[in-house]
């Protein structure tokens, strides 16, 4: 029976979608509800399964083809997979029993990605059916030590002074937070207001408390971010517009806090939601702080896990930035930059101490927020941490 396979179905805010690569081309055998294409949006990579065992008969999109919702991008044969692999392991015996020196047999999107890389395909060892060169193989052989084989034989190959280029499309992820973010420096009138927070008291309530708060939360870490996130949700409450947007002439008030974390994946800067973090522990902020994070860098973040927010919250520090100015995630109108903890010599009552102290950062939109509200959110944050107590007492 033939199945024709659809692109997913987009959500209102994504016109269209590209196909990035295809995992499986017609004739190959394919489980029931493996992997078969991965179609990329302006906000995520969504996956898109076989619909039952079979094989993919015909290919209507190929890579880097544009997709609307809903549109036929190949068609599928149930059962096909079962009756063409004995034909195709077959086939491909006398070549399996005499190959060539250095022959291969590479999928296309394989291929693909060993010209992008640079990876000779000979020193790839191919895992999928007959000995198949696949893309999860040409990307573990793209990670490998610099000492390899492969690898020197590619340094090898530069004459020196050579002035070697690489053009590659941009993605569409990348085009969309290229918009967006060239859209928040025009379209908005953003201003940076700096502070800095002696991380002393907090880092000393972890020191105390990490290991009884993971054994009592089944394994939740006790981390950094889940004190910055309950302590913007406690300033928000008090600076309403730093939590609000601004809508044509209309400024929205929100009476939640969704709180956006900033989080970075191989494909781009991504910013998945909290929801209603007003109602969140610190265990449970953590909980989903960490499987946000971990989802984004694998791509199995859904559209609607980072559409919408309030607030947002970003931290370059892990990356060992000292200071920086974040830039806003419209239509929200403020966004909080963390940064690097860096040991600093600070008079402390009339005495020098040398204290571990963080750089904030926040940008707003200073046609909704004034100077004098904007600090004083910033100042709450800073209030907060140096005193975590003033978090659970909300003073």
């Amino acid at each position: 029976m033939t199945i024709e396979i659809k692109a997913p179905t987009f959500p209102e805010s994504v016109q269209d979608g590209t196909v990035a690569t295809w995992h499986k081309q017609p004739g190959e055998a394919v489980s029931r509800d493996e992997l078969i294409v991965d179609i990329e949006t302006d906000k995520v990579v969504l996956e898109v399964v076989a619909p039952a065992d079979g094989a993919l008969s015909e290919i209507i999109k190929g890579e880097g083809d544009t997709v609307l919702s809903n549109e036929v991008i190949a068609k599928f044969e149930e059962g096909a997979g079962a009756a063409a692999a004995p034909a195709e392991e077959k086939a491909e015996a006398p070549a399996a029993a005499a190959p060539a020196a250095g022959d291969k047999i590479a999928m296309p999107s394989a291929k693909k990605m060993a010209a992008e890389k640079g990876v000779d395909l000979g020193g790839v060892e191919g895992t999928g059916k007959g000995g198949r060169v696949l893309k999860e193989d040409v990307m573990k052989a793209g990670t490998a030590p610099a000492s390899s084989a492969p690898a020197a034989a590619a340094e090898v190959a530069v004459a020196p002074g050579e002035r070697v280029e690489k053009r590659v499309p941009m993605t569409r992820m990348r085009k969309r937070i290229a918009e967006r973010l060239l859209d928040a420096s025009q379209s908005t009138a953003m201003l940076t207001t700096f502070n800095e927070v002696n991380m002393k008291p907090v880092m000393d309530l972890r020191k105390n408390y990490k290991d009884l708060f993971e054994k009592t939360h089944n394994g939740t870490r006790l981390g950094f971010m889940g004190f910055f996130v309950k302590a913007a949700v406690e300033a928000l409450k008090r600076y309403t517009a730093v939590n609000a947007s601004i809508d044509g002439n209309d400024i929205v008030y929100h009476g939640y806090q969704d709180i956006g974390v900033a989080v970075s994946s191989p494909k781009g800067l991504v910013v998945p939601i909290l929801r209603n973090a007003e109602n969140l522990g610190l265990a449970d902020m953590e909980n989903n702080i960490r499987d946000l994070g971990v989802r984004a860098r694998d791509g199995k973040l859904s559209i609607e896990e980072m559409t919408g927010g309030t607030f947002t919250i970003t931290n370059g520090g892990v990356f060992g930035s000292l200071l920086s100015t974040p830039i806003l995630n419209p239509p929200q109108t403020a966004i909080l930059g963390m940064h690097k903890i860096q040991e600093r010599p600070m008079a402390v009552n009339g005495k020098v101490e040398i204290l571990p102290m963080m750089y904030l950062a926040l940008s707003y939109d200073h046609r909704l927020i004034d100077g004098k509200e904007a600090v004083g959110f910033l100042v709450a944050i800073k209030e907060m941490i140096e005193d975590p107590a003033r978090i659970l007492l909300e003073v």
